[in-house]
C-alpha cells in the first residue's frame, strides 16, 4: 500500500471512529431510539451522508467492527494445537491485547475503549429490540465453540454438553461487561479485565470436566 492509500485509510478509520463515539455518547446521554441520524452527523461534524456511507442501519452503529468476530475464531480453532478452552483463552487474551494497543493510537487511555464498550453492553442490555439482535449475532460464536469442545471430548456440536458450554462460554464473556466486577475493571486497561475472561472459561470447563467429559 502506497503511503497515499494508507493515510486515505487512516482518515477512514478515524472518521468511522468518531462516528461511533458520537453515536454512543448521544444513545447513553438521551436514549437509543430517540437519538436521530442527523444528530449524530452533527455531534460528529460529518455530514448526515457520511454516516450513512459508512453505517447504512442505525443499529450498526453498535454492532459493526466487533473484533471479537466469528471468523477470527474460527481462523484460530481451524489452526489450533491445543484444546477449544485453551484457544478461546488466547484469543480472547491476544484480540484485547491488541485493541489496547490499537486504541493507543487514538487515545492515550486504553481503558476509553472499554468503558465505551461497557456503554454498549449497558445499551443492549436495556433494550429489548438490540438485545435480541445481540443475541442471534453470537449464535456463530456458540456454534464455532460447540463444536470444537465437542470435538475435544468426543460427541457431536449438537450434543447437550457442548452446547450448554458453548452457551456458557458466550454468554458469561457478554455478561463481564455488566457484572459489578466488570464495571469496575472497565476503568482500566484490557489487562484488568484478562482475569474475569478466565473466570469464564475456567466456569465453563468445570462444567464440561464435572459432567464426566
Amino acid at each position: 500500500m502506497i503511503a497515499g492509500d494508507s493515510r486515505r485509510e487512516r482518515k477512514k478509520a478515524q472518521t468511522r471512529a468518531a462516528i461511533q463515539e458520537a453515536a454512543l455518547e448521544l444513545f447513553v446521554s438521551q436514549g437509543y431510539r430517540e437519538t436521530t441520524i442527523a444528530q449524530i452527523a452533527a455531534r460528529a461534524d460529518v455530514a448526515t451522508r457520511t454516516v450513512t456511507l459508512h453505517f447504512p442501519a442505525k443499529e450498526d452503529l453498535l454492532f459493526a467492527d466487533d473484533p471479537f468476530a466469528p471468523e477470527s475464531l474460527a481462523r484460530c480453532l481451524h489452526e489450533r494445537k491445543s484444546d477449544t478452552f485453551a484457544v478461546l483463552r488466547d484469543w480472547m487474551h491476544t484480540t484485547m491485547r491488541a485493541l489496547d494497543a490499537s486504541d493507543l493510537e487514538q487515545e492515550p487511555d486504553p481503558a476509553q475503549l472499554w468503558r465505551r464498550r461497557a456503554l454498549r453492553a449497558q445499551l443492549l442490555m436495556e433494550d429489548d429490540d438490540l438485545r435480541g439482535r445481540a443475541r442471534a449475532g453470537y449464535r456463530d460464536l456458540e456454534l464455532l465453540v460447540a463444536k470444537g469442545i465437542g470435538s475435544d471430548i468426543g460427541l457431536p456440536a449438537d450434543a447437550l454438553i457442548p452446547r450448554l458450554a458453548a452457551v456458557t462460554v458466550v454468554a458469561g464473556l457478554r455478561e463481564i461487561y455488566v457484572t459489578r466486577e466488570g464495571r469496575a475493571k472497565a476503568q482500566s486497561a484490557a489487562s484488568e479485565l484478562s482475569g474475569l475472561v478466565d473466570q469464564v472459561l475456567a466456569f465453563a470447563e468445570a462444567g464440561v470436566r464435572n459432567a464426566g467429559m
